[in-house]
């Protein structure tokens, strides 16, 4: 029995501390209120919207985090990932994910492609290296390279520069919650944060 109190004791200091350090999470020290908030994509969805570059170190980082929270990510919040594009190395990145994207393997080669930058120092940033990945998942190089430039990549690229612009993002990785708030960090914080905000929003409805 006392063990069993006690054990519950510790559990209810750990909700406790837990919940006051989410309610110490402020404004301009925890995450910034964007200036000209965005509208989400679906209606009705509490939307999380992270920006990363696959060469970006602490998007790699932030990454376990996330896989973590995006286990028990809830039905009303939706999850998109945006590959920012904010320079022409950036740039190279992200036509490589929405190609990913629209041959469906993305979600085989996200990880793997994280891994072989940050662990395995492979300098996968360019087209031509980008391409040759790719065969490693059932892609051709001509069909990847015949999409990289193309209309439809180049209209994914724009809409994500202009998101970026619009959210005054200045670097990766970014978490953007409901097109209202921006959180930036590569530990478990974020995903502490986004639950706040996501929390927050979902009571404003």
């Amino acid at each position: 029995m006392k063990k069993f109190l006690l054990g519950s004791l510790a559990t209810a200091v750990f909700a406790f501390s837990g919940s006051v350090m989410a309610a110490n999470f402020v404004a301009g020290k925890d995450y910034t209120v964007v200036a000209n908030p965005g509208k989400v994509e679906v209606p009705g969805k509490i939307e999380v919207r992270e920006f990363f570059w696959y060469g970006c170190p602490h998007c790699f980082k932030l990454e376990p985090h996330m896989q973590t929270w995006l286990k028990n990510i809830p039905k009303d919040v939706r999850f998109v990932r945006t590959p920012a594009a904010m320079n022409p190395v950036w740039e190279q990145g992200a036509r490589g994910y929405y190609v990913s994207e629209a041959l469906g393997v993305r979600q085989k080669t996200h990880l793997p492609l994280f891994h072989a930058i940050h662990v395995n120092g492979q300098q996968i940033f360019d087209q031509q290296s980008q391409a040759k990945f790719f065969t490693k998942y059932g892609v051709p190089e001509a069909k990847f390279n015949s999409m990289f430039n193309s209309f439809m990549i180049t209209s994914k690229v724009a809409q994500a520069n202009q998101l970026a612009k619009q959210y005054q993002l200045t670097g990766v990785p970014a978490v953007v919650v409901n097109g209202k708030y921006v959180v930036q960090g590569e530990d478990a914080k974020v995903t502490q944060v986004v639950s706040y905000l996501v929390e927050k929003e979902r009571k404003a409805k």
